[in-house]
């Protein structure tokens, strides 16, 4: 009768091998989700750090452009196309932070 586990030469090993394959597979899924929410985690930081890095440079970047631009205006002096490059960038600034401002909330939240 192999259904008894008394008389069945093969009920031990077959039991372990059964808790063997169960205890891997809930191991593997517990230490892939594990090391996936960790990469994840320190990917996402560094992302963001080089993100915020990548907006200054940008921010700084597209201010000396300008001041290039406006000094090739007749008249225009690099003093005041420092001033007109900040006024500008500021401007541009202040619109995009308006926009987000709006944006902030849904329709359905205003009532």
């Amino acid at each position: 009768m192999p259904g008894n586990p008394l008389t069945d030469p093969k009920w031990a090993p077959n039991l372990a091998d059964t808790i063997e394959r169960v205890v891997g597979s809930v191991r593997d899924n517990a230490t892939n989700k594990a090391v996936g929410a960790a990469r994840g985690l320190v990917f996402g930081i560094i992302i963001a750090i080089a993100g915020l890095a990548a907006v200054a440079l940008l921010v700084v970047i597209s201010t000396r452009f300008m001041q290039q631009l406006v000094q090739l205006i007749p008249g225009v002096d690099y003093g005041r196309s420092v001033w007109l490059s900040y006024v500008s960038m500021g401007a541009l600034m202040l619109a995009a932070g308006l926009f987000a401002m709006a944006k902030r909330f849904s329709s359905e939240d205003n009532g």
